[in-house]
């Protein structure tokens, strides 16, 4: 099929780390033109197919951006500045339906409030949840719903790398009991080949399923204890939520976040036929934390270090 004629894909924020994956797994399947969408196009000509500029607080920049678009992945950032996540997703669903496009995917994450009764308040997970409705009304002829896990990444951005500790180990301080498995993980570049793969299978993933991103599910003391058995020497302890609560901005709903974890697990509860189903749709298995982290979070001098 020559590109011409393949269905056209507009990814919303391809140049980040969810909608870049989205672009590289399209462009790998080789089945969809890929339009990648970004607010400013000019940096990133050889991104996909074409690169159209679109911002998701002026919609009128949408009318473009999804014209001709057979599918739609979208994704919102919470923690930049300014972002009202509700606003920009209602637009997009808006400007997507308007433009006829057939299959809507949506990054979204569990409802917290829902999940824990109203106990934990997660804002940067609960407002996307909210947003499925909007997605499932909107009457697509087909949409689906990924679910992305805690970034490996993560682990060695700002938030949440190693520091320094009072007692000159380095490691981690955090409001989590570390022995309690409750994080589902994985390198964020790979949920692109679930959303690939749901767009090549709407028959089996277009009806409002959710399928999580997961490549492994652990304790923080299993992280440290993986990343120790490849030669560092972290460390890792629990510290009070009001204590951490004041280190960053940003740092009370990871506290918050935190907390959840521990009570219901990232996901919320039992989602074993969700991630097996999204193993499938992806068509290939997701990195494990050990095999990321040999790769990418490399042991130097001072991680290697003894504390003694």
């Amino acid at each position: 099929m020559s590109s011409n004629n393949k269905p056209r894909i507009a990814v919303v924020g391809a140049t980040g780390h969810q909608g870049g994956g989205v672009v590289r797994a399209l462009k790998r399947g080789g089945q969809f033109k890929v339009r990648a969408l970004t607010r400013h196009p000019g940096g990133h000509r050889g991104l996909a197919d074409e690169v159209v500029e679109a911002d998701l607080n002026r919609p009128e920049t949408l009318v473009g951006a999804f014209a001709s678009a057979h599918g739609v992945f979208l994704v919102t950032n919470f923690w930049e500045e300014g972002a009202d996540e509700g606003k920009e997703a209602t637009a997009a669903i808006r400007a997507a339906r308007d433009a006829g496009v057939k299959h809507f995917i949506w990054s979204t994450l569990p409802d917290v409030e829902a999940i824990s009764g109203g106990k934990f308040h997660v804002p940067h997970f609960t407002g996307k949840a909210r947003i499925d409705r909007i997605v499932e009304e909107a009457g697509f002829a087909h949409h689906t719903f990924v679910i992305a896990p805690m970034y490996y990444q993560n682990l060695v951005g700002a938030a949440l790398a190693p520091q320094m500790q009072a007692d000159g180990s380095l490691g981690w301080a955090l409001p989590l009991d570390p022995d309690v498995r409750c994080i589902h993980l994985g390198d964020i570049g790979e949920l692109g080949n679930i959303v690939a793969g749901a767009f090549e299978h709407p028959d089996r993933a277009g009806y409002g399923e959710y399928l999580p991103f997961v490549g492994d599910f652990m304790s923080f003391s299993e992280i440290v204890g993986s990343l120790n058995r490849q030669g560092h020497d972290f460390s890792v302890r629990e510290v009070p939520k009001e204590e951490y609560a004041n280190q960053f901005p940003g740092a009370a709903e990871v506290a918050e976040m935190f907390s959840y974890f521990q009570a219901h697990t990232y996901l919320g509860s039992d989602s074993s036929d969700r991630i097996a189903l999204a193993n499938r749709i992806a068509g290939v298995r997701p990195t494990r934390f050990a095999e990321w982290a040999r790769v990418n979070f490399p042991v130097t001098e001072a991680s290697s270090a003894s504390t003694g």
